[in-house]
């Protein structure tokens, strides 16, 4: 896993542009069952695909926080907001709470997640690639390519079903 993990990058770079190409037109004339499409190629491809071998994600980026997120991490350890929000995160340049470094302070040496059942919003959605709605985030799956080896297939595979090459 970790040699397809640090080729991920690279292969991400090799289709960058055609990505580009690809989500542009997606966005400009969107399949009406786009959202049916990703819900079936998400479900396939973690059907087979097992994060806790990856664990990328929590490795080398971060979540956003919500008010809700930090309140619930926050009851659960016990602590107050504030104590939380200057123990763990800080306010990036899109003004959203983000962890103050990576990897993520909760995964386990097991890459296990310490606080799962109230983990941020942003990560129980993650790869995103399910969401209602997919062409509009276009930006976060162009990112999560480089990151997720999942979100690599399935856009992969979402190119050969709009393009008529592969299965529906």
């Amino acid at each position: 896993m970790q040699d397809i993990i640090d080729d991920l990058p690279n292969k991400a770079k090799e289709v960058e542009k055609e990505n580009q190409k690809f989500f542009h037109k997606l966005r400009k004339k969107t399949p009406k069952n786009l959202d049916y499409i990703m819900q079936e190629l998400h479900e396939e491809e973690f059907s087979k695909t097992d994060c806790l071998a990856c664990a990328n994600c929590c490795k080398t980026t971060s979540p956003i926080f919500t008010n809700a997120d930090i309140a619930g991490i926050s009851k659960h350890f016990r602590m107050k907001e504030h104590q939380f929000i200057s123990q763990f995160l800080y306010f990036d340049e899109d003004n959203h709470y983000v962890l103050k470094s990576a990897p993520c302070h909760f995964l386990g040496a097991d890459n296990e997640c310490m606080i799962y059942d109230v983990r941020p919003k942003a990560c129980r959605e993650y790869p995103h690639t399910d969401r209602k709605k997919f062409h509009k985030i276009s930006d976060i799956t162009m990112n999560n390519i480089a990151i997720c080896p999942a979100t690599y297939n399935i856009v992969e595979k979402l190119k050969l079903v709009i393009e008529g090459k592969g299965k529906q």
